[in-house]
């Protein structure tokens, strides 16, 4: 929006305004491209001007992404890209930051940066892309390759516990927590939208095929055959229904959740009703987290676990700074870095 524009009226743009001149350099097929694609059509309907959009990646498949936004943008460092982002974030807060990173980016070496800045909750978009493998170092198991991995680097099957992305988010107090996939365009769409009009820290973590490392993870989700037994879709207010014909449903025995067939006597009012402001029920989705490959697995949810307001640190990072000017004036850094505690060392 120029200066000459008046507040009231923003260019219209469409996705194409969002697209650049680089040559997409992801392997043909990769999930990378749905997510772009669906990134680049919400960014019209977010309303902001592009020159007010940033996107912060650190080091994976998932980081070219900044060279495919017609927006500001950084190809930063491995792991760091959500400091960079705070850091951003912190000195101007009117920006909307969109971080981009991967389970091995996010989870290994980048793993301290992201629980910070979840508790922190500093008001910027962070999409994680799970492929649950190392795709550009080509192929060695990930922090959430499953136990029993082959790959590059475990022949004979990884001997780790992975990580559950969404539970590891909540223990840090994220204020946002989503997950959505790569093969469903609309979901993807409507998680993005709503994780932009959250004002905090929002998580989104994205399920993302990669078709040369580690094919078909996540079929049992995304596939007609499977994903209609494998997939709740949470939605606020409405019960947790899922099955080819729909007559499955999630009750809580306590704080246990079990499967019940509606044919069977059971009723929707039955039913657990999703509350995406209950930290404890949210706190049991992300342990939903069984191999839907073993017999009596619970199904997946995704959509928005959870959301809750609270305060952002750039805003009162930036109310401290304005307090300060105001009762102190201009600082004095030497007197600041002299301190009040002195020593004699005799």
């Amino acid at each position: 929006m120029s200066q000459n524009t008046p507040n009231d009226i923003v260019e219209k743009l469409t996705p194409k305004d969002f697209a650049t001149d680089q040559d997409v350099r992801w392997c043909p097929g990769c999930g990378d491209y749905s997510i772009l694609k669906q990134v680049q059509t919400i960014m019209p309907e977010i309303g902001v001007p592009k020159e007010d959009i940033v996107f912060i990646s650190g080091i994976g498949c998932s980081s070219r992404f900044p060279y495919y936004m017609n927006t500001y943008g950084m190809h930063s460092i491995h792991g760091r890209a959500p400091a960079i982002a705070s850091g951003l974030k912190a000195v101007n807060p009117d920006l909307s930051v969109w971080v981009i990173t991967g389970d091995g980016d996010a989870l290994s070496i980048g793993g301290n940066h992201l629980i910070h800045m979840l508790r922190r909750n500093f008001d910027l978009n962070v999409l994680l892309f799970n492929n649950e493998i190392y795709g550009l170092t080509k192929g060695q198991y990930s922090p959430t390759s499953p136990e029993g991995s082959i790959s590059k680097s475990t022949p004979m099957g990884s001997v780790d516990h992975p990580f559950n992305p969404l539970a590891l988010c909540m223990g840090a107090e994220g204020t946002f927590i989503a997950r959505t996939l790569d093969r469903d365009p609309k979901h993807l769409r409507d998680v993005l939208s709503e994780a932009h009009l959250h004002k905090g820290t929002s998580m989104v973590e994205i399920y993302q095929n990669c078709n040369v490392f580690n094919d078909g993870a996540f079929f049992p989700f995304t596939e007609k055959a499977t994903k209609p037994d494998n997939v709740i879709f949470l939605e606020q207010g409405e019960p947790l229904v899922f099955g080819k014909e729909g007559n499955l449903g999630i009750k809580l025995d306590g704080f246990k959740p079990t499967v019940v067939n509606l044919d069977e006597g059971f009723s929707k009012e039955d039913l657990w009703k999703h509350d995406k402001s209950d930290k404890i029920k949210a706190s049991i989705l992300t342990q939903l987290f069984d191999d839907p490959k073993t017999e009596g697995a619970l199904p997946r949810p995704f959509g928005v676990f959870y959301a809750e307001e609270r305060f952002n640190y750039e805003d009162v990072f930036n109310k401290q700074i304005q307090e300060a000017l105001a009762s102190k004036g201009e600082g004095d850094l030497d007197a600041l870095l002299a301190g009040h505690s002195t020593w004699e060392i005799k």
